[in-house]
C-alpha cells in the first residue's frame, strides 16, 4: 500500500492547548539508566527521542519543555551515554536516548549503550511513540535506516522530526525532506507525518507539544 508522507500541519486550537498545558508545569529529571534493571515503572505513557549523535536531541527536549539546560546539550557526539528519563506532568515521561552512530566513547562503550537502546526499543510496553531525529541538514543516513529497522521490527511507531530546519535553505530543505519522504516508504512502523522543526527558531515546537499531549 503506498503512503503519503505529508509535513505535519500547526495543531487546531484544542490539540495546542493540551500540548502546552502538558509543558507549562514542572518538568523533572528522573534518572539515567545504564541497565534494564533501572528502568522505573511502566507506570505512565512514554515518548522517546532517537537520533544520531550531535542530532539535537537534548536542544530539542529543553526547546519542548522550554527548560534550558533540563536535558545537557553538547557539542561533543555521544555525549549521552545513558537512557535519561523526565517527567511531562502527571501521565508522561520523555526519554533521551543514547545518540546512535559516531561517538566520542571507546568501541566497548559505544556498543554496551547501543545494546541498551535495542534492548530498550523492544522491550517497554508503555512507549507509544519513538521520534527518530533527522538532521535537515543531511537527511535519512545508514545508521538512521537501521535504527528505523529496528523499530520497525519491534513494531514501535515511529515519526520522524527534521531538526535544525533553520540551517538550510528552502530548496535544499525540500530536497532533503523527498529523501527523507522516499527512505520511509521502506519502513511499515513510520507514522506518515513528518515534524519539521528549529529548537533555535521555535518552528514545529507547538506541533510536537501537541502529538505528544494527544497520544492515547
Amino acid at each position: 500500500m503506498q503512503v503519503n508522507y505529508t509535513i505535519a500541519e500547526e495543531p487546531d486550537a484544542p490539540s495546542a492547548e493540551k500540548g502546552r498545558m502538558l509543558f507549562a508545569g514542572e518538568t523533572t529529571f528522573v534518572k539515567g539508566v545504564v541497565a534494564m534493571d533501572g528502568l522505573p515503572p511502566p507506570d505512565r505513557m512514554e515518548v522517546c527521542f532517537a537520533g544520531r549523535s550531535n542530532v539535537g536531541k537534548s536542544t530539542l527536549i529543553n526547546a519542548l519543555t522550554g527548560m534550558k539546560a533540563l536535558a545537557r546539550a553538547s557539542n561533543t557526539p555521544g555525549r549521552t551515554q545513558e537512557i535519561n528519563f523526565f517527567t511531562a506532568g502527571e501521565e508522561h515521561y520523555l526519554v533521551d536516548l543514547p545518540g546512535y552512530g559516531y561517538a566520542n566513547a571507546p568501541l566497548p562503550v559505544v556498543e554496551k549503550w547501543q545494546r541498551l537502546l535495542k534492548q530498550y526499543l523492544s522491550g517497554r510496553q508503555t512507549l507509544r511513540r519513538a521520534f527518530v531525529l533527522i538532521d535537515a541538514r543531511h537527511g535519512v543516513k545508514k545508521v538512521d535506516d537501521e535504527i528505523m529497522s529496528l523499530l520497525d521490527s519491534s513494531a514501535v511507531t515511529f515519526q520522524v522530526v527534521l531538526t535544525k530546519a533553520d540551517k538550510v535553505k528552502e530548496a535544499e530543505r525540500e530536497k532533503i525532506l523527498t529523501q527523507v519522504k522516499d527512505a520511509l516508504s521502506k519502513h511499515p512502523a513510520a507514522y506518515p507525518e513528518i515534524v519539521v522543526t528549529s529548537s533555535e527558531k521555535g518552528w514545529g515546537i507547538p506541533t510536537l507539544r501537541a502529538i505528544i499531549a494527544t497520544l492515547v
